[in-house]
């Protein structure tokens, strides 16, 4: 997979809007905001002493035709004077425009990252992972630099330019108009130049990133590969991409060539230009020999900050574009649930759940109807089973009572109360599920079964471990109750983390308990163990469970069935296997045909 890199970093147009926008994010500067204005006000006094420089080293330069030791004495302390205070004013500049970047963008990252965690499911079923990533990594990395160097470096070049070329005049008009017509635009045509063989180095790694991508994909896939023989065809394809590489390569390198001739010739030729034409008005008496120094040295800073301040704006766009980007996000509406923990808040509920002519369709596919007129209700202390072919809606049935998204019409109550009138936190603060699909956090094993109530005892936590048939596995790890679990768990097998979800939801002691098919991808041994611990979980509180095994499910008090988005049958395991020709007990006969 291509990995998204900062160059690639779409740019913005510079708007009197989009610079509107980007000034927002001195709101998040808070107290240090002073921090950037003095810290613009050394950036002033750098730019001045660097413009001292060539008019000094000048002074210096004709003090030979005077034969003065102490002119010369004077300017030379004086110009290490001038180079010690450009390196303090330079220190305080960083310093300052450093400090207060970091706490700006510290307050933007924890800004973005609460609203991207409170932003409702609507959203998150809507964007890419990868793309909410780069907006918290390479987008603010990109409003970092920028406003720790980037700003302050283009600021910088446009003092030297413009003060450049006023002292320039100060020197000779003739001079520094020859200098303008030739220097600048030498300057900004080798920028262009330049950036276009950057574009054309950036397409051979392109190139040789897809050729590590065939390597990748062959290491991965071995046992294919060699299973049908084909490590001819994978070498073929190997070394046609690899040829590609070596033409674009050799390409490129024509042009670095061209390149390099170009600066030879045009960008040293026209500084013999502007020197010979110096040399020239020296002789004739309108400028001194140190003149004609600070002469030069200016240009070339004036020649620089052209060079420079291109790629400085460039980035600036970049910055900008990102900007608007993390604000983008940062405006969006986010669902009402605190930023601190406030368990105290949550007010216990019975768990009487009712859906009354529930309709619902998915935002980003609102033609097609998931669900019609769903009525059922569960009673506290009932286990609701639902069953039915994939893609009827079962599922969605649990995102719905979680109030991961809005229902279309209709009514689900929870004692009675409107599900939209319960505050979302005390709703979800009231629920636990555990799916098919159990992500844990990459920590602990304790810290895994703790984010059930993050205030848990020592003893909760254990006693939780227990009713969910995990204390065993748990004790036979090396480091026990502190073993790492890895990404999503992956260092336990399925039943295991099942069991550690199991204890987290224990921990919460929730009054409603959603099993979206908890024990669908076990095998026998681990279904058991997990089985077990779901019957202890279940008790005393309102279980909905999802299921595609049946034989999960024979003891639940009521049985939905639903077909198509709606609730075709509903009873009991023996009610439901009476109906002639039920869906019910046609999947009863294919799954239980072998008993």
């Amino acid at each position: 997979m291509a990995r998204f890199k900062e160059n690639d970093l779409p740019k913005s147009k510079i708007t009197a809007s989009s610079l509107n926008k980007a000034t927002l994010i001195f709101k998040y500067a808070d107290t240090h905001r002073w921090k950037f204005y003095v810290g613009l006000v050394f950036l002033l006094l750098t730019g001045a002493t660097a413009l001292a420089f060539p008019k000094l080293m000048g002074m210096l330069i004709d003090s030979v035709k005077n034969k003065s030791y102490s002119d010369a004495n004077n300017i030379a302390l004086l110009l290490i004077g001038i180079l010690f205070m450009q390196s303090i004013f330079s220190f305080f500049r960083l310093s300052l425009f450093i400090n207060f970047t970091e706490h700006t963008l510290a307050n933007l990252r924890l800004s973005l990252y609460s609203n991207l965690v409170k932003l409702p499911m609507s959203f998150f079923s809507q964007k890419r992972v990868g793309e909410l990533n780069s907006r918290i990594s390479s987008d603010i990395t990109q409003i970092q630099d920028t406003l720790t160097s980037t700003i302050a470096e283009f600021l910088r070049q446009l003092i030297l330019i413009v003060g450049g070329v006023a002292l320039l005049a100060t020197e000779s008009i003739k001079l520094t108009l020859l200098m303008l017509s030739v220097v600048p635009l030498v300057a900004v045509a080798a920028v262009v130049f330049g950036r276009f063989i950057r574009k054309f180095s950036k397409s051979v790694q392109d190139q040789v990133a897809e050729s590590q991508v065939i390597v990748e994909e062959t290491m991965q896939g071995i046992s294919i590969v060699k299973a049908f023989a084909n490590e001819w065809y994978e070498i073929a394809r190997y070394d046609g991409k690899i040829k590609e590489v070596v033409k674009l390569a050799i390409k490129g390198g024509k042009y670095r060539g061209y390149f390099a001739s170009f600066i030879i010739f045009c960008l040293f030729g026209a500084i013999v230009a502007v020197v010979w034409f110096g040399v020239r008005l020296s002789i004739s008496g309108e400028m001194s020999v140190g003149q004609l120094i600070s002469f030069v040295l200016y240009s070339t800073f004036v020649g620089a900050s052209f060079g420079g301040i291109a790629e400085l704006y460039a980035q600036i766009q970049k910055a900008i574009g990102a900007t608007e980007r993390v604000f983008e996000l940062l405006e969006e509406t986010p669902e009402k649930i605190n930023s601190k923990q406030n368990t105290s808040s949550i007010k216990k509920i019975k768990g009487n759940v009712t859906f009354k002519n529930v309709a619902f369709s998915y935002p980003s596919r609102k033609e097609i109807k998931v669900l019609k007129n769903v009525n059922f209700t569960a009673n506290f202390g009932q286990k609701i089973a639902i069953v039915g072919p994939s893609g009827t809606g079962k599922s969605t049935i649990a995102s719905l009572l979680l109030r991961f998204y809005d229902i279309d019409s209709g009514e689900i109550l929870i004692d009675g109360k409107n599900i939209y009138d319960l505050e979302l936190e005390n709703l979800r603060g009231n629920m636990s599920i555990v799916p098919q699909d159990v992500i844990l956090f990459g920590g602990t094993i304790r810290e895994n079964i703790a984010y059930g109530k993050p205030d848990a005892t020592e003893e909760e936590i254990l006693v939780a471990a227990k009713q969910a048939n995990a204390f065993n596995f748990i004790e036979g790890f090396p480091e026990k109750f502190e073993t790492i679990v890895g990404e999503r768990g992956i260092k336990l097998s399925g039943g295991q983390r099942q069991r550690i979800a199991i204890a987290r939801a224990l921990l919460k002691n929730p009054s409603i308990l959603i099993l979206d098919e908890a024990t669908s991808s076990l095998d026998s041994e681990s279904e058991k163990l997990v089985q077990e611990a779901l019957e202890i979980l279940m008790q005393g509180r309102t279980s909905i469970i999802i299921a595609h095994r049946l034989s999960t499910i024979r003891s639940a008090d009521q049985i939905l069935v639903l077909d198509n988005g709606e609730i075709t049958e509903q009873g009991t395991h023996q009610e439901l296997i009476a109906l002639e020709n039920g869906k019910y007990k046609n999947l009863s006969n294919l799954q239980f045909t072998d008993f």
